[in-house]
């Protein structure tokens, strides 16, 4: 394994730009459970509809309330700080590359990473009613879904729900940065989610790829894989 974290820290090294492709296990170290290990998310069975209906447009409009109090109680992590992988991962692309994240809880920016593409949104931002489009801070909607003014429903941020097509914006920096680069390094995902899993479609015959995750994600391409831990590696670069 040593050997292999060897190989990676040359490869970021010679690397001209260096895009990163992220998932929920690169957030677990800072206490934000992933969705679909065996303890993560997706896996409880607390609630009466499955965990992809709980994240879903219809969800939101349907059952307001039972949406709200999923995602208050399963989704929000105020608190929660960067950890060594976020960190390493801002230094890198603030130099010379760029993050794609699936993950919602803004901890890449808040490592300090500037260029940053939040594929499915954020939990934080925009955060408005559905009625009239009054903006709210998040802290009001952990409090309340409801917009009192106007009985409107309060959706939480730009967060892309199951049910819902990706900001057109985002998919479109996504792919240039993708597409950009001669380093993809894939952390912490399962990659069966697309388009996010079918992002590597743009990527350019000289591109090398490296995915690091404790389970093997068999992605022919790729021309070092590591299955460790990744607080682990990215610890040692």
């Amino acid at each position: 394994m040593q050997d292999k974290i060897e190989e990676f820290k040359e490869l970021l090294d010679k690397a001209n730009f260096v895009t990163f492709l992220t998932g929920a296990g690169v957030s677990v170290p800072s206490g934000i459970p992933d969705y679909r290990s065996k303890n993560g998310l997706y896996k409880r069975k607390n609630y009466n509809f499955p965990p992809e209906y709980m994240l879903s447009h219809d969800n939101l409009v349907e059952h307001p309330d039972v949406f709200h109090d999923f995602v208050v109680h399963n989704m929000y992590f105020p608190d929660a700080q960067p950890n060594i992988i976020h960190k390493k991962m801002a230094q890198i692309s603030n130099q010379k590359g760029a993050i794609v994240t699936q993950n919602v809880d803004k901890l890449h920016t808040k490592a300090g990473a500037k260029n940053v593409v939040e594929f499915h949104g954020n939990l934080y931002d925009n955060i408005h009613c559905l009625t009239c489009g009054k903006e709210f801070d998040y802290k009001d909607y952990l409090k309340d879904y409801r917009h009192h003014e106007d009985n409107g429903i309060i959706r939480p941020g730009t967060t892309v729900l199951y049910g819902e097509n990706i900001n057109s914006k985002n998919f479109q920096n996504a792919a240039l940065a993708v597409q950009r680069a001669d380093l993809l390094v894939v952390v912490g995902t399962s990659f069966k989610v697309y388009p996010f899993a079918g992002l590597l479609e743009y990527s350019t015959p000289q591109a090398k790829l490296v995915v690091i995750n404790k389970e093997d994600l068999n992605i022919d391409s790729s021309i070092l894989a590591i299955d460790d831990d990744a607080t682990n590696v990215f610890s040692q670069i």
